[in-house]
């Protein structure tokens, strides 16, 4: 009955242009609103609020077959702290909503709290409340994590102006060759877990790091022009960045840091599609460049390419050829779903 065609959006992105419309007028003390990877209030004269909210669905975000209740509780929050790092903000409180189907059992929800509770605890976020119900088949579960930055001073999408370079940290396609990994275990591939490289990988997948103490330590050097998390896939949320800011992108293939233990093709193509990586995306003016070190208490912090006048985002080859990077990367509004 209702139809993603019924609908009519194509994209996320077009839906949430299509919802700033419907909205009311931004009040004086709302910084950013529907747009960014969160919402930015001014409440206090020093310090700025930072508001985000992500749902998990079994089917859409993962599946009882391929993620122990653990993971499912770790992933469900690790998604909303991501949001409060790619604005350089300090995560503080979360108020979590789960709705159980009723034959779920008491020890799933306990693993699911726990997996939950110790990401939170690892980054001093205390669970203050939230909601529960009871469903007929899936789990739902809505997570909205509260956070705080030095007044005007959270990053955004919009920041990035030409010349400036553009960064990621860490390693990219490696949730998604994890995800691939352990459905390649229920086809009866063992020979998938035998390398430390897989192991990464999949936990990658389950047990992701939101990349909360790099994300403040780049909002107080001020080095960073703008910058998101790369949830979606390196090719959708660049495309992202740059229709936020107004500008176009290059990208050099031989510099995108994809998963080891496959082609390089494959890597590649998981580096810029494949989601749920949670690193940072963020570009710096040439001028500042001297102030970044190559890495961060262990996360590499790589340049991929340049910012561009043009509004093109482009794939660089190794032999210099030039071809359109297209958003590929996951999208609700789109067909198919991320596993």
């Amino acid at each position: 009955m209702y139809t993603t065609a019924e609908m009519n959006f194509q994209t996320e992105a077009e839906f949430v242009r299509w919802l700033r419309t419907l909205g009311p007028r931004r009040r004086a003390q709302v910084r950013m609103g529907i747009g960014d990877d969160a919402a930015l209030v001014r409440v206090t004269p020093n310090r700025d609020l930072i508001l985000t909210s992500d749902l998990s669905i079994e089917g859409v975000h993962f599946t009882a077959r391929l993620h122990p209740p653990g993971s499912v509780g770790h992933r469900a929050l690790a998604r909303s702290l991501s949001d409060v790092a790619a604005m350089g903000g300090t995560p503080r409180f979360a108020l979590v909503s789960v709705a159980f189907p009723r034959d779920i059992s008491r020890a799933w929800i306990e693993e699911f709290y726990r997996g939950m509770f110790d990401l939170a605890a690892r980054y001093g976020v205390e669970v203050v409340g939230g909601d529960t119900s009871i469903v007929r088949r899936t789990v739902m579960i809505d997570v909205t994590v509260t956070g705080e930055v030095a007044r005007g001073g959270g990053l955004l999408r919009s920041g990035a102006r030409p010349g400036d370079q553009i960064f990621v940290s860490g390693w990219l396609g490696q949730s998604a060759r994890g995800l691939e990994i352990l459905e390649g275990r229920l086809r009866g591939r063992r020979s998938l877990n035998d390398t430390p490289e897989a192991g990464a990988a999949v936990n990658a997948h389950l047990f992701p790091s939101p990349r909360c103490e790099l994300g403040q330590w780049l909002q107080r050097t001020g080095i960073p022009t703008a910058m998101m998390d790369i949830s979606d896939g390196l090719s959708t949320d660049l495309t992202r960045l740059c229709e936020a800011s107004g500008v176009g992108a290059k990208v050099h293939a031989e510099r995108i840091p994809g998963p080891a233990g496959v082609s390089p093709k494959h890597s590649l193509r998981l580096a810029l599609h494949g989601g749920e990586d949670y690193e940072l995306l963020f570009t710096v003016p040439k001028r500042r460049l001297a102030r970044l070190p190559r890495g961060y208490r262990g996360v590499p912090l790589r340049c991929i390419g340049e910012v561009c006048r043009s509004r093109d985002v482009l794939l660089v080859a190794k032999d210099g050829t030039q071809s359109a990077l297209a958003p590929a990367g996951y999208d609700h509004f789109s067909k198919g779903l991320p596993m």
